[in-house]
């Protein structure tokens, strides 16, 4: 693990969208940044550490459409989180890299440099991520090292020339050897001001709904009642796995966030939350430059493992 240190600070920066023109400046902070509460905006605003076009404003400051607002964030004490990335794969175009559970992909929730982006930037300070891992999960992660490279790999990913394998453990023993889970994602909003993706079926308040596909093999049932499956995510949805998993009723084991049917457990704190058990094994796609068929694998943690034999 990390050890724990003040880091760097960071310095937000940000343009008023056309719908909050003629807003507050603290109504756009507590609307657009929910993390924190209209008494801490308030106290920023009051020390100048929140300017809009580089001046320091008034707290009821209206605000002009594309207006640049900067929060400067002092330095703050991180998260731990386990640092020992491994390189996988490294051309003039790419980097695949093997993530740690623990740790964050990008920064955001209180996370800034104990994340994969800036331990892989020490070394590779050109290095843009393709996509995210949740910080509870392992695997592999993309990260190209040109604009290029990021444009044309971008493109894959949208037009889903890009498969992506998991293995996961989940509770419970499917009926069905291998079976596929539709159930569409929405967002619902949070009492205490966040927001989360579920089964849009778990709630009646979940909007946008995204339509999902995720395709489910099962490789053991184990005697403890619990089951090792292979996911391939067909759309790549927030949470997609985690999620349809426990849409099909059969949620990661340990999984502090998502109960079966999709929805939310009860007392459910932040999806980062770790303690689950799900690996990216394998991701291909074609090479940005060339074209040829690319292959990268990560060799899945013990627990996730299929033991030698027949399967199931």
């Amino acid at each position: 693990m990390s050890a724990a240190r003040m880091n760097g600070g960071f310095t937000y920066r940000g343009r008023v969208p056309v719908a909050d023109a003629g807003s507050s400046l603290l109504d756009h902070l507590a609307r657009r940044h929910a993390h924190s509460t209209r008494a801490a905006w308030n106290a920023r605003i009051a020390v100048g550490a929140v300017v809009v076009d580089g001046a320091v404003r008034p707290p009821d400051a209206r605000l002009r459409a594309g207006q640049e607002v900067t929060w400067a964030r002092p330095p703050w004490v991180e998260p731990e989180a386990p640092l020992g990335w491994a390189l996988l794969y490294r051309d003039a175009d790419l980097l695949a890299v093997a993530k740690p559970a623990g740790l964050p992909t990008l920064p955001g929730g209180g996370y800034l440099e104990n994340t994969l982006l800036m331990s892989v930037r020490r070394i590779h300070p050109e290095a843009s991520p393709l996509h995210r891992l949740d910080r509870g999960a392992s695997g592999v992660v993309l990260l190209a090292r040109t604009p290029g490279a990021g444009a044309a790999l971008a493109e894959a990913f949208r037009e889903r020339r890009v498969a992506k394998t998991y293995h996961a453990l989940v509770e419970g023993h499917a009926s069905r050897d291998t079976f596929v889970v539709t159930a569409p994602i929405g967002r619902v909003d949070r009492p205490e001001g966040h927001s989360a993706w579920v089964a849009a079926a778990s709630t009646r308040s979940a909007a946008p709904v995204r339509a999902a596909r995720t395709e489910v093999r099962v490789l053991e049932r184990r005697p403890d009642g619990t089951s090792l499956v292979e996911a391939h995510p067909i759309t790549g949805r927030p949470h997609q796995i985690r999620v349809h998993l426990a849409a099909a009723g059969h949620p990661l084991v340990s999984d502090p966030f998502y109960a079966a049917g999709g929805g939310l457990r009860p007392g459910a704190g932040n999806p980062g939350a770790g303690g689950y058990h799900l690996h990216a094994l394998r991701v291909t796609f074609p090479h940005p430059t060339d074209g040829r068929a690319m292959l990268i694998e990560c060799a899945s943690p013990p627990l996730l493992t299929p033991k030698p034999g027949p399967a199931l």
